[in-house]
């Protein structure tokens, strides 16, 4: 029986962890180490950063976070946002990263999927795909936190990618992402029934139940997770362990939460799944 793995996503703008709703309406919660610290020491088995903003400014800003998060934390670190080149990989991987997530790269230019595997290995390239259903009902691949419309259709590029030498696929609702509607599991299983390297479900996990639900339907490798764990970071940690540097903090200051959302730890679902009979590590 396989391991499944429960990932903590911190989107990061600038010095800030924020979150939004279909990857937009961006607000702040803190400083993303104080997050991650929390989650690693709460059973994550890994922790996603992505730089929300790094399409816009054409570069990945979160060396100097990754390094100083790798120094204290010591579980797999992968980074997306920004990667366009061998020599951005290099950078992030120098800084402490285990892996680099890629998507608009990838799609402007899939040979780079194929050259950044050769140089640095499959299992260190990760591709994100952001999906958003159709009238029609197809899903089709979008960049730039959604924005982008690509014409790509998704469950194909997953399986070029695979062919182009990927080691793992992140897909996002970018439908259900933040609303905490539930994970799309008809998305995530077409995907996990085409490819065969992991795939990283993410996008509107709305509670234990859903999650528990999307590993025995969708049968997807791990499941990463943002609203639900930072939610419950704010109304456990002193804000000024927290801490905000920059931006809009009145959604911070509220105290409050989306209403279709139940914030709970890393180490709640772990036990929920265990219980349930999902294996993974406790």
């Amino acid at each position: 029986m396989k391991t499944n793995r429960i990932i903590a996503r911190l989107d990061i703008k600038g010095p800030n962890l924020v979150k939004g709703i279909h990857l937009e309406g961006l607000r702040v919660l803190g400083r993303p180490e104080a997050f991650a610290r929390y989650y690693y020491e709460n059973g994550a088995d890994e922790l996603f950063f992505q730089d929300v903003v790094a399409s816009l400014y054409e570069r990945n800003s979160l060396v100097d976070i990754i390094s100083n998060t790798a120094k204290e934390i010591f579980i797999p670190l992968t980074v997306g946002g920004g990667i366009r080149t061998i020599s951005d990989i290099n950078a992030v991987l120098r800084a402490g990263a285990d892996k680099v997530c890629i998507n608009t790269a990838a799609i402007k230019n899939p040979n780079f999927i194929k050259e950044a595997a050769k140089v640095f290995g499959s299992s260190t390239i990760l591709i994100s795909i952001e999906a958003i259903q159709q009238a029609d009902g197809r899903y089709l691949a979008y960049t730039d936190n959604g924005r982008e419309h690509t014409g790509v259709e998704v469950v194909e590029w997953a399986k070029r990618v695979e062919e182009l030498g990927a080691g793992e696929v992140l897909i996002t609702s970018v439908d259900r992402e933040g609303t905490g509607l539930g994970l799309d599991i008809d998305l995530i299983k077409q995907i996990s029934e085409k490819i065969s390297i992991p795939l990283i479900a993410h996008g509107g996990a709305s509670d234990e139940r859903n999650i528990e639900q999307t590993f025995k339907e969708a049968k997807p490798d791990a499941i990463a997770l943002a609203s639900i764990l930072h939610y419950n970071v704010i109304r456990t940690l002193p804000s000024n362990v927290i801490g905000v540097e920059e931006g809009n903090t009145d959604f911070l200051k509220s105290g409050k939460a989306f209403s279709r959302i139940n914030p709970t730890t890393i180490k709640s679902i772990k036990e929920f799944l265990n219980n349930n009979s999902v294996s993974v590590r406790l």
